[in-house]
């Protein structure tokens, strides 16, 4: 853009900023409250800034063929939707400032987001980049910008979900090993709460920093397989396929698992494909920290054992010492969890296998295929299954111009193919089996397709003349695919937060996190009148597997009752995970109860009042909101908790 354009489009954005603010202040002070009021400023200073874009500072776009004005609306509006995305995520941080402060830095922000989309996306360039590869690179860098942003302005703002307290109890219990999960991300949650305490963001922000690694590593990997252009592309496709968009946002297990996977895959192409011998210890590196992740990163060594015997160059492997000084590596990292599984009787192991193998038998196969779509979106689906046969010419080795700078030799034609092929498919291949006989969960394929994400990003990026109607037609999907993800990530977190202007929450505890804070502190509440009833701590029950119970010892506590009373209903003869490791009932003996419930039954079972030497009533409670009310619960008190089940009274 030129000079004196840039300038234009600045002094829109002023005038812009100034009908944002002066109707904020109009609306404010007629009553309006700080949601309808800010939304309506933001909604008038968008079309003013529309009508001076076209009108006065850019007039030639008014004048533009049809379709080519429809394409300039349908950018800007969508710069508009990315940007109160934004807005909202800068209110949300300042909320419980005064409003002048916090709706002056909102529409700062929002006319940064708007100037910098609208110069990058909505205005012609005066010399437009001349490859759809320049188009699909500035669309990667705006959509990872966005993204990064976004999620770091939610971090802290969003409630914990069940399984991150789940897992932050982990933290608080430290050890080298856990029932349902190896043990890396209490370690990581537990480094994030030392350095910023015990709130959401600290719980959080090595999610967002295990991003950062998945996208180096796949950027990477991509550059060595398939070249620059598609290189940034992939990038694109990490920041907003929506698995890894979580991946980057929840803390769970599948954060670093999906980093290490990414590591993996790199060095795995950099030794097998590239030559290289210090790649190996890169591959062991990643492996063993991925093993004390989530065990399934596993599936990536019987996919390198078949690539080795299928490919000639990799074979010579077999004769050379690095890969078996890899895998002693990887097993050195891993050897806590492997003892504190000797310590406990192969819990774990079991846990995750012969548990897993000996449940229900189950048909869920298209239950794994949906996931699938959720995780990667139709549209991705589609070309992850295509594109490294419908791309095959886009997926080449890298050369000297776009590759490392570090291959031993190139890669001969047909081997980055079948790489992408074999390490996409063998994990692949584990799951759907398993599905034919067992239920299988949402998130267990998301990380095996950074492999074929390369070939995905090359055929995006592709210009082959001889593509097929197919190759198109996945080709032109993209955009809008992308773009809707992008816009329904800004516009759903803002909801979660603050809810619809004028209807609060979509939906109600306990299906989305939007009002646990608001649960733990009548819980404190309601322990606190047990407290001063019998004169001791009250033990705080959730009658669910964990999601309660996990809750309950992040929100559900105040000045008087430090974290720590809520123990899981395994005290009352139930499974709960790793609760029934860190609290045995002869430990708590004698102390009274609450037990919560979000379902009546769960909380009238006959079989609890066995394990109290008096209960009281069952309530009913609303959870209220900033005066709506966002679900109800059960609880009940229970009386003198019994030293083992032998002394359970039965009903």
């Amino acid at each position: 853009m030129p000079a004196d354009g840039a300038v234009r489009l600045a002094l829109a954005g002023l005038v812009g900023m100034l009908v944002d603010f002066v109707a904020f202040q109009a609306l404010f002070f007629l009553g309006a409250g700080l949601d309808g009021a800010q939304l309506s400023g933001f909604c008038l200073a968008s079309l003013c800034n529309h009508a001076l874009i076209t009108r006065w500072a850019f007039p030639e776009t008014a004048e533009r063929p049809r379709p080519h004005r429809i394409e300039r609306e349908t950018l800007f509006l969508l710069v508009c939707l990315l940007s109160l995305a934004l807005r909202g995520g800068v209110l949300a941080g300042l909320a419980g400032l005064p409003a002048q402060r916090v709706i002056m830095s909102a529409i700062g922000a929002t006319a940064i987001a708007t100037f910098l989309g609208s110069a990058c996306f909505v205005i012609p360039p005066a010399n437009p980049p001349g490859s759809s590869a320049a188009r699909w690179r500035l669309a990667a860098i705006g959509a990872v910008g966005f993204s990064v942003v976004l999620r770091l302005l939610f971090l802290g703002r969003v409630e914990l979900m069940p399984q991150e307290a789940y897992y932050w109890d982990y933290a608080r219990h430290l050890d080298i090993g856990y029932l349902d999960h190896p043990p890396m991300v209490a370690w990581l949650i537990w480094i994030g709460t030392s350095l910023f305490g015990n709130n959401e963001f600290g719980v959080r922000i090595a999610a967002w920093l295990c991003w950062g690694a998945t996208a180096f590593f796949s950027f990477r990997l991509t550059r060595n397989l398939c070249g620059g252009p598609a290189a940034f592309v992939s990038l694109l496709l990490v920041a907003a396929l929506p698995f890894y968009f979580a991946t980057g946002l929840v803390m769970t297990p599948d954060a670093p698992l999906t980093a290490c996977w990414a590591g993996t895959l790199y060095f795995l192409e950099r030794a097998l494909l590239g030559g290289e011998r210090r790649a190996w210890w890169g591959v062991g590196l990643c492996i063993g920290l991925g093993l004390l992740s989530k065990y399934t990163i596993a599936l990536l060594a019987p996919a390198a054992l078949l690539f080795m015997l299928l490919e000639p160059r990799a074979r010579v492997w077999f004769r050379r010492p690095e890969p078996y000084l890899a895998a002693a590596l990887a097993l050195v990292l891993f050897s806590p969890v492997i003892l504190w599984n000797m310590e406990h009787g192969l819990a774990s192991f079991a846990f995750q296998s012969t548990r897993r193998i000996e449940g229900a038998v189950r048909f869920s196969l298209p239950e794994l295929l949906l996931g699938i779509v959720g995780l990667l979106t139709p549209t991705g689906l589609v070309a992850a299954l295509t594109a490294p046969w419908l791309h095959a010419r886009g997926v080449r080795p890298a050369g000297p111009d776009q590759g490392s700078g570090r291959d031993k030799g190139p890669a001969r034609p047909g081997e980055p193919r079948r790489f992408i092929i074999i390490f996409t498919l063998v994990p692949l291949s584990v799951f759907a089996a398993f599905s034919l006989f067992h239920m299988t969960r949402l998130n267990w394929t998301g990380p095996l397709w950074l492999a074929v994400l390369p070939a995905v990003a090359a055929g995006i990026v592709s210009t082959d003349e001889h593509a097929s109607a197919w190759q198109r037609r996945i080709q032109r999907a993209w955009a809008p695919t992308l773009s809707i993800c992008l816009v329904l990530y800004g516009l759903g977190l803002n909801v979660l937060v603050a809810g619809l202007p004028g209807l609060g929450a979509v939906a109600s505890l306990p299906k989305v996190p939007v009002a646990w804070d608001e649960f733990g502190r009548q819980a404190a509440d309601i322990a606190r009148d047990v407290r001063e009833t019998t004169g001791q701590e009250p033990l705080l029950i959730g009658l669910d597997a964990y999601n309660i119970a996990s809750e309950l010892a992040f929100y559900g506590h105040d000045d008087a009752a430090p974290r720590g009373n809520s123990v899981g209903r395994s005290v009352v003869g139930q499974p709960s995970l790793m609760y029934g490791f860190w609290y045995r009932p002869d430990t708590l003996a004698g102390r009274p109860a609450v037990l919560f419930a979000f379902t009546r039954h769960q909380i009238e079972n006959p079989l609890l009042a066995g394990f109290f030497s008096d209960s009281g009533e069952v309530r009913r409670q609303d959870v209220v909101k900033n005066g709506r009310v966002e679900g109800h619960f059960f609880y009940r008190v229970g009386y003198t908790l019994p030293r083992s089940a032998a002394q359970v009274a039965t009903p």
